[in-house]
């Protein structure tokens, strides 16, 4: 799976990340960074990370590895937004978009891929550095409502989620 994280969405998004980022922006791009290749270390995923270079960054898109993890800085007068879009739009492998920014949400799963908001996959980091994993995607113990009533019939309109849901849940188990 090939995780695309749109940068400063998840630093600002983050109670741990802005802590650095106060000290400076590269502070907070490094523990970003540092966290990203430990969890990659552990759970094998291709991850690469956008940041915005759109104000004061080079008239070049710049690319980076750090710890294993892509980095991909937008040029000068793009937004990191349309960098990943741009990467969504020709990617064929099986991707998952980490932002709390509705537009690429929306984007991606037009698209057929998956997203995660950026407080939720920080959670994942957490888990990941402590070694402590959730039971399923949501982190809650599963359990069987119907295993409790037996013989009842079901009621109403299917319970079950779309293809496409099922799909993006699926993806999101991996993390």
């Amino acid at each position: 799976m090939h995780i695309i994280v749109d940068g400063y969405n998840l630093i600002r998004q983050s109670d741990t990340f802005r802590q650095f980022e106060k000290k400076s922006l590269e502070e907070g791009r490094n523990a970003l960074l540092r966290s990203l290749a430990g969890y990659r270390k552990l759970r094998g995923h291709r991850i690469t990370v956008v940041f915005d270079g759109w104000v004061a960054g080079s008239p070049k898109e710049e690319r980076d590895l750090a710890g294993g993890v892509e980095i991909i800085y937008s040029r000068l007068g793009e937004k990191a937004d349309e960098v990943i879009k741009r990467l969504l739009a020709k990617g064929d492998e099986e991707i998952l978009v980490v932002s709390s920014d509705r537009e690429i949400v929306v984007f991606a799963t037009r698209r057929g891929k998956s997203a995660i908001a950026s407080a939720e996959f920080e959670e994942r980091l957490e888990q990941c550095a402590t070694g402590s994993f959730p039971a399923n995607a949501s982190g809650e113990e599963e359990s069987d409502e119907d295993d409790e009533r037996p013989g009842m019939k079901r009621k109403g309109p299917a319970r079950r989620l779309s293809k496409q849901q099922r799909a993006a849940l699926a993806r999101i188990r991996k993390l």
